[in-house]
């Protein structure tokens, strides 16, 4: 009996040994580690940045054709005032705008020889004003001034050096000469200008590779670029109309100017400024860039007919965004009649003329022109 109680406890003893082990203060429990089947999620990507506020800026530019306010060769043909009065009735109209632009016929020159010869001093078509003429412009209002024309070496390239200088003192920027800028800033968008003509020692007109190339080179650097020329028929009855091909004026010559207006704004331009037929001529919205084919003669006292249609000076107000997009505008009709300078007219006679000739040279194109000159864009046919 006592050695089969003595097998039980033992028994015992071995199974609760099993079962739980002695304590040992010397044991370090290793942490359990759960490991996840699936790869931990990232940090969540940053919302993007809140798109920028629209730019509603909007720039107003005033743009007229040719001017000449004088001229002392060969013989004094210079106004009783000295020309100090001569824009006065068009003056509160361009200093309104941002921006006015002009094409000058001519130099400002005091004294010097012309280059060119003058075979009859009675209609001789050279043109030389007094530097000091530079202040009458400034005055008026203008910002930029285009010295690419055939008048604008009228005593050489020493002529249109004088010129660049008696502008550029008035603070007027200009452009012409192949190579030169206009460049400015407006309410802190970065403008330039660049003025073609057909003629010697300016930017060329008839090389639109080259135009292309010098706008597609500017664009890189500036926000809004305008481009001037001075092109296209003169000299004959239907110099209002385009061409649409190359033109011609004297036997030479002066630009397929639509072309010309294309390409420049395919290359970068925002704002298509003409001249040179000494008549106004249609307007065109291309890819949302406005045109004017020309402006006609605008202030030219005496040595310039201003006959007919060629005394209609046309202001052209135009509005572009802060991208060159056109956004409105309106033209105003001013009319020559010697001895004054520009003055409005009632009769609206450049307005009337520029509606026709868009009608006729783009009756399929987005302009409209309304009976007041407020320039809009056509409503799509739904």
């Amino acid at each position: 009996m006592a050695a089969a109680t003595r097998s039980a406890w033992l028994l015992i003893a071995f199974l609760t040994g099993c079962v739980s082990a002695p304590d040992r203060t010397d044991q370090v429990q290793e942490p359990v580690v759960a490991v996840s089947a699936t790869t931990p999620a990232t940090e969540p990507a940053p919302a993007p940045p809140p798109p920028p506020p629209p730019d509603n800026r909007r720039i107003t530019v005033a743009a007229v054709g040719d001017i000449m306010l004088g001229t002392d060769f060969p013989e004094n043909r210079l106004a009783d005032d000295d020309g100090a009065g001569y824009l006065n009735e068009v003056a509160p109209l361009l200093r309104a705008a941002d921006i006015a632009f002009g094409n000058l016929e001519g130099v400002l020159l005091d004294g010097g020889e012309p280059a060119k010869k003058c075979s009859n001093p009675s209609a001789c078509y050279l043109f030389r004003s007094p530097t000091r003429y530079a202040a009458h412009l400034r005055n008026a209002g203008f910002d930029v001034i285009s010295l690419a024309n055939n008048h604008a070496r009228d005593f050489g390239e020493e002529g249109r050096d004088a010129s660049m200088q008696a502008l550029s003192l008035q603070g007027i920027v200009h452009s012409g000469r192949e190579g030169t800028v206009a460049s400015w800033q407006h309410d802190g968008l970065r403008f330039a200008m660049l003025a073609f003509s057909p003629t010697k020692g300016s930017w060329p007109l008839l090389s639109v590779g080259i135009a292309e190339a010098a706008v597609a080179e500017v664009a890189l650097t500036h926000d809004i670029v305008i481009v001037s020329f001075h092109g296209g028929a003169e000299g004959k009855p239907g110099a209002e109309r385009l061409g649409f091909g190359m033109e011609y004026a004297y036997g030479e010559p002066r630009g397929n100017v639509v072309d010309f207006a294309h390409r420049v704004i395919d290359a970068g331009a925002d704002l298509v400024l003409g001249h040179g037929p000494h008549v106004p001529r249609a307007l065109e919205l291309y890819r949302d860039r406005l045109i004017a084919y020309s402006l006609g003669n605008f202030a030219t006292y005496y040595g310039i007919s201003v006959s007919g249609a060629k005394g209609y000076a046309p202001v052209l107000l135009t509005e572009i965004d802060a991208q060159g997009r056109f956004r409105g505008g309106r033209l105003h009709s001013y009319i020559q009649q010697r001895p004054n300078g520009p003055r409005p007219d009632s009769r609206l006679r450049a307005l009337n003329m520029m509606r026709e000739l868009t009608a006729l040279d783009f009756p399929d194109g987005e302009l409209t022109i309304a009976d007041d000159g407020t320039l809009g864009r056509r409503t799509p046919a739904p």
